[in-house]
């Protein structure tokens, strides 16, 4: 009996775990190397007419300091046409903006493709029914789409 209870706290706090680890991120899985695959999304955003702000890449950080990371990258990115009327619904989500990605591997050697929902960020800042949510839903699900096919 103390088994079985023991192994249910360790099974729901690894839920926890996972849910509060993911809550909000949409993540997708990339058949490519992380470099490969951050590329590729870069190169999309750009050929869509997004600025590319900034691609910061943690594992190179991480040498700096002698630490050692898994390829883990992000890019911020975005436009004005995009934001402005997100950050209308409530000017709070200028924290959430501009957009980001995160490519990095797992310990397993998977790459993921990642990204905050734009739901869970209107959720977050109070703007239920801000109409350019579906429209920041669909865009940044075809460049993840888009950057992990074939």
């Amino acid at each position: 009996m103390n088994a079985v209870r023991g192994l249910a706290a360790v099974v729901m706090c690894a839920a926890v775990s996972l849910a509060s680890a993911a809550q909000g991120l949409v993540a997708v899985k990339s058949p490519y190397e992380a470099k490969v695959t951050m590329d590729k999304l870069e190169s999309l955003v750009k050929e869509r007419g997004l600025q590319v702000f900034a691609r910061v890449d943690h594992a190179a950080g991480a040498s700096k300091v002698g630490k050692s990371l898994r390829p883990t990258e992000v890019l911020i990115f975005g436009n004005p046409q995009g934001g402005t009327p997100f950050m209308e619904c409530a000017q709070t989500a200028g924290i959430d903006l501009p957009l980001k990605a995160l490519v990095w591997e797992d310990a397993s050697g998977q790459v993921w493709l990642g990204y905050n929902d734009p739901a869970y960020l209107a959720q977050r800042h109070g703007m239920a029914g801000c109409p350019v949510v579906e429209n920041l839903r669909k865009a940044l699900g075809g460049l993840a789409a888009a950057t992990v096919a074939p």
